[in-house]
Formats: structure tokens, sequence, C-alpha cells
């Protein structure tokens, strides 16, 4: 944990070593350290570009010392081809990817902000070519895939499968939640992440958010946050009652069943 000033002058040293090394062009800075520093808090990680000299990524990305010599890690790993998560020892969690400036255009990720670069280096770099966005929400397919997901879910709960009922329901349900909110709920502009829809969910929608606690209540909890999302949906959207009755018979006889049990192990 750092605080903003703490991670926008980590931020400076890490561009300061680059333009030391020789190796690269430009720093963008991405999310809270980029555009949205507004949004920065004790909580907040590193998220950047690298963009290295022509040649010289894989250079950059084999040896870190641009990122050692300022404080030692105490964690890294290599999460992708192009980039490394790793953990500073003074708490600074960083998220980080090299890239030459030709690979960019083929890149998507939001708007970002030039921390450092070259005098050449032009400032619309940071800014994607191609811009991710939400796709459009189609209320009858998010609806029935949030059905069958419930389903689904509390067959296997029945059946003893309770981790894989656990993610059906409070996992894939749940994010058919998300996506129909984004059409049926009104939401506080500003806050969207496109990459992640569950990001700032409480904040972008908040009279969904007081509901989350019995979408998602646990692993031992799944027939309850199966009927309590079944009822946000009949409440929002047109539900099969075919499918609706099924779902209920199942939650039902799932309670039942675990009732059965509660009892059996308190008589042992």
């Amino acid at each position: 944990m750092a605080s903003p000033d703490q991670l926008l002058h980590r931020l400076s040293e890490i561009a300061a070593s680059l333009e030391q090394s020789g190796k690269a062009q430009a720093l963008i800075g991405l999310g809270s350290t980029g555009p949205e520093q507004w949004r920065l808090d004790n909580y907040s990680d590193l998220d950047f570009f690298v963009v290295a000299d022509l040649g010289q990524k894989a250079a950059l990305l084999a040896d870190l010392s641009w990122l050692t010599c300022i404080a030692p890690l105490a964690f890294l790993f290599r999460n992708t081809a192009d980039g490394y998560k790793c953990l500073y020892e003074d708490g600074i969690f960083c998220e980080f990817a090299v890239f030459e400036a030709h690979e960019l255009p083929g890149i998507p990720f939001a708007p970002g902000s030039m921390v450092w670069k070259k005098k050449d280096v032009p400032d619309i770099l940071a800014r994607p070519t191609q811009r991710r966005s939400v796709p459009p929400v189609d209320l009858e397919g998010e609806t029935g895939e949030a059905l069958t997901n419930l389903f689904v879910g509390l067959q296997r709960y029945a059946r003893g499968e309770r981790l894989s009922a656990f993610r059906f329901v409070q996992g894939y349900a749940l994010d058919r939640v998300f996506r129909l909110a984004l059409h049926l709920e009104a939401s506080t502009k500003g806050m969207e992440d496109v990459f992640a829809v569950e990001r700032r969910f409480e904040q972008r929608f908040p009279e969904v958010a007081t509901q989350l606690p019995a979408f998602a209540p646990g692993y031992v909890r799944t027939p309850q946050a199966a009927l309590a999302i079944l009822e946000w949906l009949e409440a929002r959207v047109p539900v099969n009652a075919a499918m609706a009755a099924a779902i209920r018979h199942l939650y039902g006889k799932s309670v039942q069943d675990d009732h059965t049990r509660a009892g059996a192990h308190q008589a042992l």
C-alpha cells in the first residue's frame, strides 16, 4: 500500500531510469496513473506501457535493472509475452508491458498519458488506435444465459458439486446481472472500465450494489443466491415461466436437503 504521492514519485523514478537506460522512447501511464489520476488512492497500482526503441524490446524485458535499480522487488512474474506484474518491497504494485511504437496500433487499451517521452515522440502514441467498447446488451440472450446458469448451478448443487454450483450461480449468472445492469439501470458516468464490467460496479450502480450481498453470499449459500438473482431478473425482464418454476423447484429441494443434512449431523 502506498500513497498517491508515493505512486506518482515511483512512476517518475521509473521514467528517469528508462531515459537513462538509452533503450526506451516513452513511458505511458494508464488508468489511475494516467488520465484518471483523480482516482488515485492508497490502493492503486502502477499500470504503464514502456515504449522501447526499435529493436530494444527484448532487451528491456530480459534485463529489468531499469526497474529494480530504483528499489528492491519482493515479487515478480512474467504474466504475458510482453510484460510483468511485480511488487516492490515498499508495497508498490506494478503491472506493465513493453512494446515498440509500431505495435501499439494493434493493441486495444484505454487512453493513457505521457509520463515521459523523447522529444520526437508524438503525444498521440498514448491514445489507442483500437478502442474497445462494451458490446450492445442482448436482453433476451443475457436473460437466457442467466436463467440457464442458475438452473445448471442448482442441479450441480443438488448433486453435491458445490464448487461448480458456486461458479455457475455466483460467477457466471452474476456476470449476466452485471451486463443487464448496463442496459437496465441508471449509472454514474465516468467510471466505466470496458475491460472489466465489475470494476467500480458499486459506485456506478449503487442501487444494484445494495443487492450484491444477496447475489454473492458465499460457497454454502448458492441456492439463496440463485433465488435472489431470479427475483431480480423477474422484476426487470421477461422470464420464461417454466424455467423460473424449475429453478424454484431446485432451490426448494436444495434447501430442504441442506436442512436434512444439518439435522442428521446434529443428531450424531
